[in-house]
């Protein structure tokens, strides 16, 4: 919902006339935060920090989708 709704957001922006260039997504990789360390997620692909193993989450399919279609989910 996090990335629904800034894409949304993004969306309404263009609609009303904002010049809006791209959208960059803050975190493609789980990653270390520095206020909590490793204990929050925030990647749209998990990683797996024992093996390394990265699996797209709902929202790398998701966003893979928005990004075809070019369109606001």
């Amino acid at each position: 919902m996090y990335l629904r709704n800034h894409i949304a957001n993004v969306h309404r922006g263009v609609v009303e006339g904002y010049p809006i260039k791209g959208y960059f997504l803050w975190s493609l990789l789980d990653n270390f935060e520095w206020c909590d360390g490793y204990s929050k997620r925030f990647g749209i692909h998990y990683v797996d920090f024992k093996t390394e193993k990265r699996t797209p989450k709902l929202s790398a399919k998701w966003y893979r989708e928005v990004i075809a279609r070019n369109v606001a989910g």
